[in-house]
C-alpha cells in the first residue's frame, strides 16, 4: 500500500494574524481568560507522489517559505497542550484540498494526486474539559464540519458505491391525502400538501405514470422560496392597516398601487393579488406608457439588462447592462462563510450567464448584536459574532477570487435579526450588444454540465430556506 506523506504548515509568529484574532477572540467573547496561547496549522495528508514530487509541493504549493514553517509528519506540541483537528463533512467541497491538487498536478505533469486536508488547533492553558469542550464547539460547525482523527490514515482512497437504479415513487397516483402528506414529511419536501395534490392529478392524467423520486426532489426545489419565490406569490384576499403613526402612509402607497394596477391590467382584472405584484406594477405602467426603449427582453431570464450607448475610442457602441441582487439569508444563518460567499457567486451567475462581464459589487447586511455575548446565545443558533465575521470573511474570499470589486457595503444592527440574518449581494455588469448571441434551444442539443463540486446537498439543497426549522438544524441542515 502505498505511503501517505503528512506534512503541518504554520504561520511564523509575525504572521499568524488567524490564530492571534482566534485567541482574542476566545478571551474577549468567549471569557476564556486560562488560555495562555493557540497555534492553527493547515494539515495535508497526500498520495500519489514520490518523495521528489512531494519536497517540490511543499515548498512550491503547501507552504510559503517566507511566512510558514514546516513539519513534516509530526506536529512538536507540549506535554499539557491540548491538540484537535477539524475538517469539511464528506462531500463537502474542500476548496483548499481541490486547489493542491490542481497546482500540483501542473508542476509535476503527472496523474492528479489526492490531498486531505485539515485544520489543526493546538491550545496551550489551564484548561476545563467542559471549557475545552466548549472552545471546539465555538471552532466547528456542524453544518459544514466535524472533528479529524489525529492518526494518520493508512489511505487516502474514495470508494463510491455504483449507482443504483433512480427510485420511482410507488402508487404515487392513488395514495390519498393523508398518505400523500406522510410522503411529503418522510422525504423532506418543501412544497406544501396542495403541490403535492397537483404533482399527483398531473402525473395521473397527463404523464400516466409515477414520478421518480428525483422527479418530485427538482420540482420541490424549483418551487421553493428560494428559486420561485412562493411567498411573494402568495395571493393576499384581506388587507387591514393597524393603527400606527405609519398607517397613513402605508395605506396611501397601497390604494396607489390599486389606482395603478386597475390602469394596467384594468379595473375588472381578475389577476391575484401578491406581493411580487406590488413589486412590479411600475415597471408594468412605464412599459405601458412606452418609457422603457432601452430595457432588453429575451427568453432569457438571467440579470435585468438594459441597452446603454457607449463611448468607446470615440465611437458610439451599443452595450447591455445587467443589473442582479441576491438575497442568501438562510444558508448565511447556518453556514456564515460558504451562504455569504454564494450570495455574491449567486449574484454573479446571472449577468454572467447572459455573457457580461461583472464590474461592481453591493453588500448590504442585517444581523443582532455581534457583541452578545456567547452565552446568551440561543439554542440551536450560532452565536451572532460567528455569523456576522464568518459572513464578511466568506463574501470577500469570492469577491476577491474573481478580482470583484465591493464599493459599497453597509450593515444594519437590529435585535430582530437574531431570528434570521439578512445577507443580500448585488452585482453589475455589461457586455458589448453584439457580442451576446441568442439562440432558441432545440430537441437534440447536447447540453454541458461545467464546474466543480460545491456541496453535499445535492438536490434539493435549495429547498432549506423554504422550510420551518427547529434546534436540530444546525445539525441535519446540509
Amino acid at each position: 500500500m502505498e505511503r501517505i506523506k503528512r506534512v503541518f504548515v504554520e504561520k511564523k509568529e509575525p504572521f499568524a494574524v488567524e490564530a492571534k484574532g482566534l485567541l482574542n477572540d476566545l478571551r474577549n467573547n468567549l471569557g476564556m481568560k486560562n488560555i495562555k496561547n493557540i497555534r492553527i496549522c493547515n494539515r495535508y495528508d497526500v498520495m500519489g507522489l514520490s518523495d521528489t514530487e512531494f519536497a517540490m509541493a511543499k515548498k512550491l504549493v503547501l507552504s510559503e517559505p517566507p511566512v510558514d514553517i514546516v513539519f513534516d509528519d509530526n506536529l512538536p506540541t507540549d506535554k499539557n497542550d491540548r491538540v484537535f483537528a477539524v475538517e469539511l463533512l464528506a462531500g463537502q467541497y474542500d476548496q483548499r484540498e481541490d486547489f493542491a491538487e490542481q497546482c500540483i498536478q501542473l508542476i509535476t505533469q503527472k496523474e492528479r494526486p489526492v490531498v486531505a486536508a485539515a485544520k489543526v488547533y493546538v491550545v496551550s492553558g489551564n484548561l476545563t474539559d467542559v471549557e475545552f469542550a466548549k472552545l471546539k464547539s465555538y471552532c466547528i460547525n456542524p453544518v459544514e464540519a466535524s472533528e479529524a482523527e489525529l492518526a494518520k490514515p493508512e489511505t487516502l482512497g474514495f470508494f463510491n458505491e455504483q449507482p443504483q437504479k433512480i427510485k420511482r415513487v410507488d402508487n404515487f397516483m392513488v395514495m390519498n391525502k393523508e398518505q400523500l402528506e406522510t410522503m411529503r414529511v418522510e422525504m423532506g419536501l418543501a412544497m406544501s400538501l396542495a403541490d403535492l395534490l397537483w404533482c399527483q392529478t398531473y402525473f395521473r392524467d397527463e404523464e400516466k405514470r409515477n414520478p421518480s423520486i428525483t422527479e418530485i426532489k427538482v420540482l420541490d426545489t424549483y418551487w421553493s422560496d428560494h428559486c420561485r419565490h412562493t411567498t411573494f406569490m402568495t395571493e393576499i384576499d384581506d388587507v387591514k392597516f393597524d393603527n400606527t403613526k405609519y398607517s397613513k402612509a402605508i395605506q396611501d402607497a397601497f390604494n396607489k398601487y390599486l389606482a395603478v394596477r386597475a390602469e394596467v391590467y384594468g379595473k375588472d382584472s381578475k389577476r391575484p393579488l401578491t406581493l411580487m405584484d406590488m413589486a412590479c406594477i411600475e415597471t408594468k405602467k412605464l412599459k405601458q406608457m412606452g418609457k422603457l426603449q432601452d430595457l432588453d427582453q429575451s427568453e432569457e431570464i438571467n440579470a435585468c439588462s438594459i441597452v446603454v450607448p457607449i463611448d468607446v475610442d470615440g465611437k458610439k457602441e451599443n452595450w447591455l447592462v445587467m443589473f442582479k441582487n441576491e438575497t442568501h439569508n438562510h444558508p448565511t444563518e447556518i453556514e456564515p462563510f460558504g451562504g455569504a460567499a454564494t450570495c455574491l457567486g449567486g449574484a454573479i451567475r446571472d449577468p454572467l450567464s447572459g455573457r457580461s462581464y461583472v464590474y461592481q459589487a453591493m453588500r448590504v447586511t442585517g444581523a443582532a448584536d455581534p457583541r452578545t455575548k456567547i452565552a446568551d446565545t440561543i439554542t440551536g443558533k450560532l452565536p451572532q459574532r460567528k455569523i456576522t465575521v464568518g459572513a464578511a470573511a466568506g463574501y470577500s474570499s469570492y469577491g476577491n477570487q474573481i478580482g470583484l470589486a465591493t464599493g459599497y457595503v453597509h450593515e444594519y444592527y437590529h435585535p430582530k435579526f437574531v431570528a434570521k440574518r439578512m445577507e443580500v449581494g448585488a452585482v453589475m455588469g455589461a457586455v458589448p450588444q453584439n457580442a451576446v448571441k441568442r439562440e432558441r434551444p432545440q430537441a437534440g442539443d447536447i447540453v454541458i454540465l461545467l464546474g466543480g463540486r460545491t456541496g453535499r446537498d445535492g438536490c434539493g439543497g435549495a429547498t432549506g430556506a423554504s422550510k420551518e426549522h427547529t434546534t436540530d438544524s444546525l445539525t441535519n441542515c446540509g
